[in-house]
């Protein structure tokens, strides 16, 4: 990538009403980045710290509209792709996938359930993303219950009993050039890193009193900010894991009655500073 300009990166994903996951998440981590990012909305979610209560799918035109628009004028450097929804959306994003020059890096965060438990992919469009996603991605980023979903979909009954490691390899088998489990749901903090040749353990300090809601997003869309700087996948999976943890340890857990939003701009910092004076 000629890095002569700012790198640009898309997020493809659904708005958290909220503030604390989705692309509100995204544009956050990429600023953090030091990138500007961009968005295609898929769905609109009404959503707060406590859970989801409604949400509104945006229409697939619209999808592919938005993806033009920053494509023409703006350009895009890397993509992340987020919550999705149903198979309509799915279908637009890879449309819009094929509008993109040859090589850009795509960053799925395959999103099916949000930390409330709301389901924000519907059953029917698993085999969807396995069959026409996973495939165009650069890095994949499930966590475990997602590793374990898309082995599941693509026919192995044995994929609750895998550990990370061979689920990151049978992942990896569906396509992407690289995956992460990311490690988020075990006992201990440990992404496992997989691209065919190489399988590193990837260690981070957890963060018990901080606060999630968001850690996912923001991890992917790190992760795919860096790849727009022209880091390779590894580098850019240690970056996206050290940035996602300081954004769980600062998190903002006085926002909301629920899960406290992520914080990886240091919000609750520059607050105690007082608002930069204006030139």
């Amino acid at each position: 990538m000629n890095t002569q300009h700012l790198p640009r990166v898309l997020s493809i994903a659904g708005s958290d009403s909220g503030g604390g996951a989705g692309i509100q998440a995204d544009l956050k981590a990429f600023a953090a980045c030091g990138v500007h990012g961009m968005t295609a909305i898929t769905a609109i979610t009404a959503q707060n710290t406590v859970g989801v209560t409604r949400i509104e799918p945006v229409a697939p035109e619209m999808i592919e509209a938005q993806v033009q628009a920053v494509r023409e004028d703006i350009g895009i450097d890397a993509v992340k792709i987020g919550m999705l929804g149903n198979v309509p959306t799915i279908h637009a994003v890879c449309r819009a996938l094929d509008g993109l020059p040859t090589g850009t890096p795509v960053v799925l965060d395959p999103v099916m359930v949000a930390e409330s438990g709301a389901e924000l992919l519907e059953p029917s469009a698993r085999a969807a993303l396995v069959e026409l996603l996973l495939p165009r991605a650069t890095v994949a980023t499930p966590n475990l219950p997602e590793a374990r979903a898309l082995v599941a979909q693509a026919g192995d009954p044995e994929s609750e009993a895998l550990d990370p490691e061979a689920l990151a390899r049978k992942v990896h088998a569906l396509g992407p050039r690289a995956v992460v489990v990311t490690g988020g749901h075990r006992d201990r903090l440990i992404d496992v890193f997989f691209d065919g040749r190489r399988l590193e353990h990837l260690t981070a300090e957890r963060h018990e009193s901080g606060a999630a809601h968001g850690s996912g997003c923001t991890h992917s869309s790190a992760l795919a900010a860096r790849l727009a700087w022209g880091d390779d996948a590894l580098s850019a999976a240690t970056f996206a894991q050290e940035l996602a943890g300081r954004a769980v340890r600062d998190g903002l857990q006085e926002i909301g009655s629920g899960a406290g939003p992520v914080d990886a701009l240091g919000v609750r910092s520059l607050s105690r500073a007082g608002s930069p004076a204006l030139t």
